[in-house]
């Protein structure tokens, strides 16, 4: 069982400069995966944004189980956090954020207007890990392909301002990990759901951890998905030999497995799970 870390050179150099921009920001967004909200927070955020107001967004939330979703909502919201549910891929949320962004600095607003600013712009910086849907949402909020967006950690690596309108203008940042993972089960997840490179993985294990815990949490999701029984003792052996995943020999294409039912979990095709509870 190998350590799951992954901090490349342009996260340190990003988090230097994050450091050094936060000065100029009003407020930081951060975005987690809807399906991990606990295992997709930054620990670093909480030491580099300190006195700044935050939101967070629980984003992907078309992929997560809804009910879940909600509960993650109340736990921040009554823990005195500010947060919103969003699925920035297919739905149309310029205007929620700069409504939410304008409520939390609403006191902020009527400083400056005070002192005779007519017209402050608010200036948020965007954070969130790797494959978060961070670009997707900038774009969507922007209204056009301001930020490149891929399915796959690691894209965006430098810095950039983006203007949403007269009011509110973006900081665009890189997809930022923390050094070292003290607890293995929030590596897992965040491995199993992409926001980690995959060529560092172990992916028999990623695959076993989440067929196990869908098992486990949502019973009869892997039969509906794969016609398999769910107390086989190789869930991975079941399902490639129920699709055919077999080499010549009649033998499991382990890679063939491995790729597919990751792509299954990270894609969706299972249904909306999350993979952390708030109770």
């Amino acid at each position: 069982m190998t350590d799951i870390q992954w901090f490349p050179g342009h996260m340190a150099k990003a988090r230097r400069q994050m450091s050094e921009q936060l000065k100029l920001v009003d407020i930081v967004i951060e975005l987690r995966d809807a399906r991990i909200p606990f295992s997709s927070a930054n620990p670093l955020l909480e030491e580099l944004a300190n006195d700044k107001p935050r939101l967070i967004i629980l984003n992907k939330a078309d992929m997560a189980d809804e009910s879940e979703s909600l509960k993650w909502k109340n736990y921040f919201l009554n823990n005195g956090l500010n947060c919103i549910i969003c699925d920035s891929l297919n739905e149309k949320i310029t205007n929620r954020i700069v409504d939410e962004v304008k409520r939390i600095l609403h006191d902020k607003l009527e400083k400056a207007k005070a002192r005779g600013i007519r017209k402050k712009v608010l200036r948020a910086m965007v954070c969130g890990i790797p494959n978060v849907g961070k670009s997707t949402f900038i774009n969507n909020v922007v209204k056009k392909k301001a930020a490149k967006a891929e399915n796959r950690p690691g894209v965006t690596k430098a810095l950039q301002w983006i203007r949403i309108n007269e009011d509110v203008e973006l900081l665009d940042t890189p997809g930022v990990l923390w050094p070292k993972f003290d607890d293995r089960q929030t590596a897992l997840k965040l491995a199993l759901l992409g926001s980690i490179n995959d060529d560092i993985l172990d992916k028999r294990e990623l695959c076993e951890f989440g067929l196990n815990y869908l098992k486990n949490n949502y019973p009869g999701i892997l039969k509906a998905k794969y016609d398999i029984l769910e107390n086989e003792g190789d869930l991975i052996e079941a399902i490639a030999r129920k699709k055919l995943w077999l080499n010549n020999e009649g033998v499991i294409n382990t890679d063939t497995a491995y790729a597919l039912i990751l792509k299954d979990i990270r894609n969706n095709h299972l249904g909306r799970v999350s993979f952390e509870r708030a109770d």
